[in-house]
C-alpha cells in the first residue's frame, strides 16, 4: 500500500527525472490535479508520452481560490479517492507540476493522507522547478556568494512581498503574471535600483514558451502587463552583474 507523488517539472517532458519516468511508465493508476471539472490537467499533459495505454488516468479538482476553508472538502474527497485506489492494490502515482514541495496541490493532499489514511506509505519524487528553468533559459544566476533569495507568490499580500524584496538580493515571483505590473511598481520602493535586472517568462520549458522580457527595472517601469498568464515567473536581481 504505497503511493508515489511525482514532480513533473516545468513543462518539458525531457526534464523529468529517470525515477519519475520509470514510475509513470509502470503506474496502473495516475491521478493529476486540475482547476475545474472538464479542464485537462497540465501535469498529465507533460507526462502523457510516458503513460501506458492500459493505465487509468483521473483528474482531481482543486479550485483556484485562496479561501482554504472552502477547499478542505476537496482535499478530503481527493485524498479518499487516492487512498481507495492504493488500498485496491494498484500502483498509484499522483502528479504535480514543478516540485511537490513548492506551492503544489500535493502539500494539502499529503497532509490529508497523513491525517485520514496513515496506513498508506508515501514516496515523493522531486521535480525540476520553473525557478531553475528560467535561470537556464535567460542565462542568469539566481544567487552567488552571500546573496539571499526570496520566493514569493506575486498575487498575494503586496506589503509582505515588499518586506521580502527589501531584505533580499534576488526575488522570484511565481503563480500569476497578471500581477507583475504591481510588482514592478513595488520593487523600487523596496530598494531595487533602476539597473536591477528583470527576467519574465510564461509557460517556461514548453514548446511555445519564451523569455518575454530581459530588461532593467527602469525599462519595465510604467509598462503594463509584462505577462498575461497564471503560469508565469519573474526574476528580479538587485545587483545586475555583467
Amino acid at each position: 500500500m504505497k503511493l508515489y507523488c511525482v514532480g513533473c517539472g516545468p513543462g518539458d517532458p525531457e526534464l523529468l527525472t529517470v525515477r519519475a519516468v520509470n514510475l509513470i511508465k509502470s503506474a496502473e493508476v495516475i491521478f493529476a490535479p486540475t482547476a475545474r471539472e472538464g479542464k485537462p490537467s497540465i501535469a498529465l499533459s507533460v507526462v502523457e508520452k510516458y503513460v501506458d495505454k492500459s493505465t487509468k488516468t483521473a483528474s482531481l479538482v482543486f479550485p483556484m481560490v485562496k479561501d482554504k476553508e472552502s477547499l478542505k472538502d476537496y482535499w478530503k474527497r481527493n485524498a479518499a479517492e487516492i487512498a481507495e485506489a492504493v488500498r485496491a492494490g494498484k500502483k498509484v502515482v499522483y502528479l504535480t507540476v514543478g516540485d511537490p514541495a513548492l506551492y503544489s496541490t500535493w502539500i494539502y493532499i499529503h497532509r490529508q493522507l497523513r491525517s485520514d489514511h496513515p496506513d498508506i506509505e508515501i514516496e515523493v519524487v522531486p521535480g525540476v522547478t520553473s525557478l531553475f528553468a528560467i535561470a537556464n533559459k535567460a542565462g542568469i544566476s539566481l544567487a552567488e556568494g552571500d546573496e539571499t533569495v526570496a520566493i514569493v507568490p506575486a498575487c498575494y499580500d503586496m506589503e509582505r512581498v515588499k518586506k521580502a524584496a527589501g531584505a533580499c538580493d534576488t526575488v522570484i515571483f511565481l503563480k500569476d503574471g497578471r500581477y507583475f505590473d504591481s510588482v514592478i511598481d513595488m520593487l523600487g520602493q523596496a530598494g531595487f535600483p533602476d539597473d536591477a535586472s528583470i527576467s519574465v517568462a510564461q509557460d517556461i520549458s514548453v514548446p511555445q514558451s519564451e523569455i518575454l522580457e530581459q530588461t532593467t527595472l527602469a525599462e519595465q517601469r510604467g509598462r503594463k502587463g509584462p505577462a498575461e498568464k497564471y503560469f508565469a515567473i519573474m526574476v528580479a536581481k538587485k545587483n545586475a552583474r555583467k
